[in-house]
C-alpha cells in the first residue's frame, strides 16, 4: 500500500472486536490519492493522502 510523501501516513494495525468479543487482526488504510504537484517548482506525481490535500499542505499542477 502506497504512503502519503508528505506526513508519512501509511496502514495502522489494530483489533476488530466483535459483539461476543472475538478478537480478529484488522487494518486502517489511509485514503492516498496519486496526484499530480509541484515539487522542487516541477511538476511530479506523487501519493498524498486527502488531509494533505485538503488542508493545502500540496499545491497542485494543472
Amino acid at each position: 500500500m502506497a504512503k502519503c510523501e508528505i506526513c508519512n501516513k501509511g496502514v495502522s494495525f489494530g483489533i476488530r472486536v466483535s459483539h461476543s468479543h472475538r478478537r480478529t487482526n484488522r487494518t486502517w488504510k489511509p485514503n492516498v490519492k496519486r496526484v499530480s504537484a509541484i515539487v522542487n517548482g516541477t511538476p511530479r506525481r506523487i501519493y498524498v493522502c486527502t488531509r494533505c490535500l485538503r488542508s493545502g499542505k500540496v499545491t497542485r499542477a494543472v
